[in-house]
């Protein structure tokens, strides 16, 4: 990896628009750490050279990076409490912001019309170095390819820090298609878009977090630029960078998890069940589960919690033979039929407890949720 180099100077000063301060601030504060731990990591490094001022943030796992044009009457940088200062700019009274910093007494001064502002700062020297952006080869991805299929995929990621490999996201560029696939060992989602652009050769595990967060800068961006490191994956999208490390490990053999046969596949209307299942899952409390019975014709969604009360309702079903009950997670089953892009929605079962599968009119995007054993 090779790391860019810090400017470390003295007497920044610099005046840019209050709004457009605000507005980028807004997402380099996506990347600043809310672990204290680190005292730096919870800072925003301002850095003021040639006209412009750069904004950089960084956790650790993933760092954020944007500039705007700024009136620089003295160059250097500095690293100031990152929520704080947006908070400030955020609140500040006129259309213009100067700030100066005042290395001999460790503060930065804002000045907005009559408010003023000291803020301390922390040592530039001590903020980490991070990759640079202009040593990697980038290539040009449709924004919409990207984003799309991510937000198919991205919640069926762990938040179970223990497991590193399944708070990733396991993104492969193949010839003619992108392929995307996340689970928490509870769920599965799988999703493949096609591309008409060449794409390089990639096979990463990215964080969950940081594809999420390149949906939000890369709003408003027709193609977003993307460079590998040995350690690292590199995102551009209107301006901003973003960087994130590679989680090493190996992924789950997605396509072993998949059942080859079912007993039962039926198509049902997606919104009429996602509104029954998000009716039903009010009563669903306390990690009860939702019930899923199939008989002839019919499908009837319940759910109990003791002390609370119950609720069912039912709905019409292509359903023919053994009646059969499933149990799932409430929250999972609503997840995978919002991320169904069909006005129709396939379910495949094989038996109370076996893995179930949701598919859309296409054979594009697979969920794959685990049934939970059900009492009695």
């Amino acid at each position: 990896m090779i790391d860019s180099e810090l400017l470390v100077g003295t007497g920044l000063r610099i005046t840019v628009p209050k709004d457009e301060l605000a507005s980028r601030l807004g997402i380099v504060a996506r990347g600043v750490s809310t672990r204290t731990a680190v005292l730096v990591l919870g800072g925003i490094q301002l850095r003021a050279e040639a006209g412009q001022l750069h904004l950089a943030a960084t956790d650790m796992e993933l760092s954020l990076r944007t500039t705007l044009d700024a009136t620089v009457e003295g160059e250097g940088s500095v690293v100031v409490p990152g929520r704080l200062l947006l908070d400030i700019a955020r609140s500040l009274p006129d259309s213009e912001v100067t700030i100066e910093h005042r290395p001999e007494e460790a503060v930065v001064v804002l000045t907005s019309g009559t408010a003023n502002y000291r803020l301390h700062t922390y040592s530039a020297e001590d903020f980490p170095r991070l990759p640079d952006v202009e040593a990697t080869a980038l290539h040009t991805v449709d924004r919409d390819v990207l984003v799309e299929t991510v937000a198919r995929v991205g919640r069926s990621a762990s938040r179970d820090e223990s497991r590193p490999v399944l708070t990733g996201i396991l993104v492969r560029f193949e010839p003619g298609k992108v392929v995307m696939a996340a689970t928490d060992s509870y769920r599965l989602a799988v999703k493949e878009t096609a591309v008409e652009a060449t794409l390089p050769d990639l096979e990463a595990i990215i964080p969950a977090r940081a594809l999420q967060e390149l949906s939000r800068i890369a709003t408003g961006a027709d193609e977003v630029q993307l460079g590998m490191q040995e350690n690292h994956v590199v995102f551009g999208a209107d301006g901003t960078w973003l960087t994130t490390r590679r989680i090493d490990g190996q992924f789950p053999n997605y396509r072993q998890l998949l059942p080859e046969q079912f007993e039962h596949e039926l198509m049902l209307p997606r919104e009429e069940v996602l509104e029954v299942v998000r009716r039903v899952s009010l009563m669903a409390q306390r990690n009860s589960p939702l019930r899923l019975r199939f008989a002839e014709g019919e499908l009837t969604v319940s759910a109990v919690t003791q002390d609370v009360g119950e609720a069912r309702e039912s709905l019409p079903a292509p359903y023919t033979g053994e009646a059969m009950e499933i149990g799932f997670n409430a929250e999972f089953l609503r997840d995978g039929l919002d991320s169904v892009d069909s006005d129709s929605i396939k379910f495949k079962l094989i038996s109370p407890l076996r893995p179930a599968v949701l598919e859309g009119d296409t054979d594009d995007y697979v969920y794959l949720i685990m049934p939970i054993r059900l009492a009695g």
